[in-house]
């Protein structure tokens, strides 16, 4: 594939040749077939499987429909009959404004026309007059659209949202005539009509709880005053449910308290449905975990994962070199992020790969820069080293030196290599957990790998790779291990079955514990002693050759539901077990919301239909995020995590704009009814 002189280059590069792969500069998305099929997705217009560019700027896009647009020069032919024809095409073609019919099969080069979607037609005049009048009404709508998301300042990201374009198609598809529903009925009986649904959906979801168990997740928030905030949701592989959030502010030290607002809640799910509870690590919660188990033995608490590893970054950021290189890579950030201009060089020699990931958590952003300053090193040194740069404004500002210096020195280059090396087993360990998925499985086995990879790292030198280890093994110790997370591991066949996995006698007596735990009756006690030795040995159908196959193919809770019906009693509890989530931090919740929930005095009825929007706006923020994740239940191979790709907890966060004038003149009967409470 030859580069040539399109301008449609400078907004893509090639990634592999071979396959005529190239890469957008601003969504990062590949395309194969070439420069020609990236025009499209520029420009924004659907064409077969391409996917129009969201972070496009406006500028790109229309010089990109001004080449697709732009008719293509006719060669001159050699048989005069074949030139009359093309002048005669041609001069039809201009005479109704639009295009040469012969360019359907162009290169894509500059000054190609836009193939079979511009011209699907034999004839491109009748086309182009039929179409007129449709187009306008399209962007009429449009623009009507735009000025409704610009007068009521709603974010734009809102038309991501999967109910976005099935709004649209619902109302398109009523004809003319449709009336939108008004503010009396979006505030009471549409809002009870929503809600309605979202029970009817709960209910379903429930179904299965009995199978695959569920965990309840409590989530707290404090502004750091005297506001504090906790959360209720319960989650399982169908799906989590929002359920409601309270104001604790006066009881947030009352272990007793909070216990009671969690007893409600396992209450309310079904004691025998809950496998564990994740909540906070602070030392309130510890206790209220100690009355949880007391009250209901079955049961597992557990503090959440990704909170246990984030602190292990954390404590690995407080060695001082850690912290200066850290700080250092933090300067080189904040120099290219803080001018326009260096900042549109640097996408330009890193193909459009950036640097910071704002949306994580503080240490794991610092830790994520530093690996991509790391990657970039010699774009970066390239960058500075350029002429464009050399000849710049912004080479000879004063601060540009310290920022030069740092990424020629051999010193920083050096400690950060180190620093990477030792972060990245940790942080594809967090990638793993820091989902919505079941994880449990594998947070055992992702400890020990991280501990590995960080002595192979070292090349077994004790003095480099014990300090680090220490710092794992402290917290690991100390918050997050538990005999759930060895009973998950020992039932993961992925690893169970594994020559080059080793188990020790932790591992052994966590599952022995967690069994025990599990069926308090003898009678299902006997049963789990007798079909252990078959998971052992791999009998009978968990030896199967569809078992072995499926061992590293398939989900540890789907491979256990597929060949465990020889043991239903250990296949019940490795399905419950393993379809366990060990993190809340995919929620990401908007804690505003909750916090103007609860900020002002309202009477009953404004309460409940404040706390009614709520509930539906969660739930359904929910189900979308359950859409869109992709193979929630495919397993884990830790050589294939990849750090770089979205996480969860980067996804648009819930942004409600809570406006309670909607509350205002509320119903008579409301009123009448309060009044005699």
């Amino acid at each position: 594939m030859v580069r040539g002189r399109d301008p449609c280059w400078e907004h893509c590069v090639l990634v592999d040749a071979t396959r005529q792969k190239v890469r957008c500069n601003y969504c990062h998305r590949e395309f194969s077939g070439g420069v020609y099929r990236m025009k499209f997705h520029l420009a924004q217009i659907k064409n077969k499987d391409i996917i129009p560019c969201t972070e496009v700027p406006v500028d790109v896009r229309e010089m990109i429909h001004g080449i697709l647009n732009t008719p293509k020069k006719q060669k001159a032919s050699k048989k005069p009959k074949m030139d009359q024809e093309q002048n005669d095409q041609q001069n039809s073609s201009s005479a109704s404004g639009g295009f040469p019919a012969n360019n359907a099969g162009s290169s894509g080069q500059q000054g190609s026309t836009c193939p079979s979607l511009l011209l699907p037609h034999q004839s491109p005049s009748n086309q182009h007059a039929v179409d007129d009048p449709l187009k306008q009404k399209h962007d009429d709508a449009d623009k009507k659209i735009a000025v409704f998301f610009f007068h009521n300042a709603i974010p734009f990201s809102a038309s991501n949202s999967i109910h976005y374009q099935a709004m649209v198609t619902a109302i398109a598809e009523c004809g003319i005539g449709y009336k939108a529903p008004a503010f009396e009925q979006l505030r009471s009986t549409l809002l009870d009509k929503v809600k309605g649904e979202i029970y009817d959906t709960h209910k379903r979801v429930r179904d299965d709880w009995q199978e695959t168990g569920c965990t309840i997740l409590s989530d707290s928030w404090s502004d750091g005053r005297s506001k504090s905030i906790l959360v209720f949701s319960v989650t399982s592989p169908k799906g989590t449910q929002f359920l409601r959030s309270l104001d604790v502010s006066s009881h947030v030290d009352d272990a007793y308290y909070l216990f009671e607002l969690l007893d409600s809640v396992i209450l309310e799910v079904g004691a025998e449905n809950v496998v564990q509870v994740i909540t906070d690590s602070a030392t309130t919660y510890a206790c209220v975990g100690g009355l949880l188990l007391k009250k209901y033995p079955s049961i597992f608490w557990s503090p959440c994962a990704s909170y246990c590893i984030e602190k292990m970054l954390e404590d690995i950021n407080k060695q001082e070199w850690v912290r200066t290189v850290l700080t250092e890579a933090g300067s080189i950030v904040h120099f290219i992020y803080s001018h326009a201009w260096v900042l549109n060089m640097m996408r330009k020699f890193t193909g459009g790969r950036e640097l910071m990931r704002p949306k994580l958590n503080r240490f794991v952003t610092h830790f994520l820069s530093l690996r991509s300053i790391v990657i970039q090193e010699d774009n970066l040194k390239h960058m500075f080293s350029h002429a464009d740069w050399l000849s710049s404004i912004h080479s000879r500002r004063p601060d540009v030196q310290p920022i030069r210096s740092l990424l020629f020195s051999e010193r920083f280059w050096r400690s950060a290599h180190e620093i990477v090396g030792v972060s990245e087993p940790l942080i594809k360990l967090l990638r793993v957990v820091d989902g919505d998925m079941p994880a449990m499985g594998y947070v055992y086995e992702g400890v020990e790998r991280a501990k590995l990879a960080i002595k192979m790292f070292y090349k077994g030198c004790e003095e480099k790779y014990l300090p680090v280890w220490e710092i794992i093994e402290r917290r690991w110790n100390m918050q997050l291990h538990s005999h759930l997370h060895a009973a998950a591991s020992f039932l993961n066949p992925s690893i169970f079955y594994d020559p080059n996995f080793k188990f020790d006698a932790t591992m052994r007596n966590g599952f022995h514990a967690a069994m025990w735990k599990m069926f308090p009756g003898e009678r299902d006690r006997i049963e789990l002693t007798k079909e252990q030795p078959l998971y052992l040995n791999a009998q009978g159908a968990l030896g199967s050759e569809f078992a072995i196959m499926g061992r590293t193919l398939n989900a540890p809770g789907d491979w256990w539901a597929a060949y465990g019906y020889e043991v239903p009693m250990l296949q019940r509890a490795a399905m419950r077990i393993l379809s366990q989530p060990c993190s809340s931090y995919w929620c990401k919740w908007n804690w505003n919301t909750f916090d103007y929930l609860h900020s002002k005095k309202r009477n009953k009825v404004e309460l409940e239909k404040l706390s009614d929007l709520v509930f539906v706006h969660c739930n359904l923020r929910l189900q979308a995020v359950s859409q869109n994740i992709d193979k929630r239940n495919k397993p884990v191979n830790f050589d294939e995590v990849d750090v770089c790709s979205e996480w969860p907890t980067e996804s648009e966060s819930s942004s409600l704009m809570l406006d309670d004038t909607w509350l205002d003149n509320l119903p008579f009967e409301c009123k009448v009814s309060q009044s005699y409470e």
